[in-house]
């Protein structure tokens, strides 16, 4: 299979580094991104907040002449493969790259020799499945027997071995029910498995921005539910909604491991620290600049505030006074990101990789982030990937951008990341459904 048509992009440099853009200077826009611009959010930074009407999403627009993604330098991309709306992007051990398709219901896989700047063969390895999202490939380590995929509203697993292009049979539902109810605003599930393999994860996005529908309980009501629910549980269209949920890897044992998360749209497991990480989508209508979404380390039993409250104890004032029992107990995020980024992948990059297009040594153990782009702001965040900023493992809250120039002006951008993943010679993967497109950075290479 050839790609011709889609030729190598290039690099352009970045600026010399400067000073992290902290407070307001942190939030700008997309003319303020370039590679190697810093940004540190902290929750001291929230403006008051302003309500504001919804703004509309970006037009995607084919590539304009001359339009080129900007990397640090020493940095290639290539145009890896074509797709049909690429979503999720996770790489088997043996270095076969699975992508879930949600809009046709089915999961490719793609194959390519180590350095190479395209994929060689791509084929269909499920399909008629519900919107999936989640791939996870289990046990953990370089000799998995199965591959589980996060439907809509189930898990399911398949028989797999290292080089399957197909199930070695057919699928065995794990979870049959994720949530009671199904739809609504945030459909994409995914999961990932602890550290030593004992706990599956499923992260579950709310049905709606602030539980708009959700009844009002009487303060007696309310300590009734919280007493048999998790912290911060919400109920009606919202159970098993805004949360992480942890099952044993049969599907057995759930329950809700952390709360109050509006949207964790991907999840991974830092391979320093052993942490659940998310990144989140946090809410809309209050401007431009409220709220940041964030990345985090899932706590267990944590509670993130939603709906009620966002970043600690500032209260959405739609539902003011409904949880006054909550105002101290709630977690704040590690790392802010400019408000309605929309962050939708996270990968963590090896502390020692081995491969032809190795980054080099300072990105090493870092993480990396896709931020789909936003459509709640009026002056446009999001439609790069940036990189979070990791001592030992540890978030310091700043992040830098790392792959722009996708946005073309205030109304039409040509691409949208969704997807991170390191692919098995050290390049970085990047899906991109605006675009149709999954992206390959690599270092030293032209």
């Amino acid at each position: 299979m050839r790609w011709s048509a889609l030729a190598l992009v290039g690099f352009i440099a970045a600026p010399a580094a400067a000073a992290t853009l902290t407070g307001q200077a942190a939030y700008g826009d997309w003319r303020t991104d370039a590679p190697g611009v810093t940004r540190k959010i902290t929750a001291a930074d929230l403006p008051p907040d302003v309500a504001t009407p919804g703004v509309a999403l970006a037009q995607v627009v084919a590539r304009p002449a001359g339009a080129e993604l900007k990397l640090p330098p020493g940095f290639t991309v290539s145009a890896f493969a074509k797709l049909d709306g690429p979503r999720q992007v996770r790489v088997a051990p043996n270095g076969d790259i699975f992508v879930a398709e949600m809009g046709p219901g089915r999961i490719k896989v793609l194959r390519a020799p180590d350095g190479a700047a395209a994929a060689a063969e791509t084929e269909v390895f499920a399909d008629g499945l519900d919107r999936p999202f989640g791939i996870a490939f289990y046990p953990l380590g370089p000799n998995p027997q199965w591959i589980y995929i996060a439907n809509t509203n189930s898990v399911i697993r398949y028989p797999y071995r290292n080089g399957d292009l197909k199930p070695r049979g057919a699928a065995e539902v794990i979870v049959p029910t994720i949530a009671p109810s199904k739809g609504g605003n945030h459909v994409t599930r995914d999961i990932a498995f602890s550290g030593n393999g004992t706990t599956m994860f499923v992260s579950v996005g709310s049905s709606q921005n602030v539980a708009e529908s959700m009844s009002k309980k009487s303060p007696a009501e309310t300590q009734a539910w919280a007493s048999s629910h998790a912290l911060g549980a919400a109920w009606d269209k919202e159970v098993n909604r805004a949360d992480v949920l942890a099952f044993d890897p049969l599907g057995k044992s759930g329950h809700v491991f952390a709360s109050g998360i509006r949207n964790c749209v991907t999840m991974a497991v830092n391979p320093i620290t052993n942490a659940l990480w998310c990144v989140v989508n946090e809410r809309d209508l209050l401007g431009d600049n409220l709220p940041p979404d964030y990345a985090m380390q899932v706590k267990p039993g944590g509670f993130y505030g939603w709906p009620w409250y966002y970043i600690g104890a500032h209260e959405d004032p739609r539902l003011a006074g409904q949880r006054p029992d909550l105002e101290d107990k709630i977690t704040v995020p590690d790392v802010l990101i400019q408000p309605h980024s929309a962050p939708l992948g996270l990968a963590f990059y090896p502390s020692a990789p081995a491969g032809v297009s190795a980054f080099p040594a300072e990105y090493r153990g870092q993480g990396f982030v896709a931020l789909h782009g936003s459509w709640n702001r009026a002056k446009r965040t999001g439609y790069k990937v940036v990189m979070m900023n990791l001592a030992h493992g540890r978030p310091t809250g700043e992040y830098t951008d790392f792959l722009t120039g996708f946005v073309v002006d205030d109304r039409s951008v040509w691409g949208r990341p969704v997807g991170v993943a390191v692919a098995h010679d050290g390049a970085l993967l990047v899906s991109d459904d605006g675009g149709n497109t999954l992206w390959r950075v690599a270092y030293g290479k032209k």
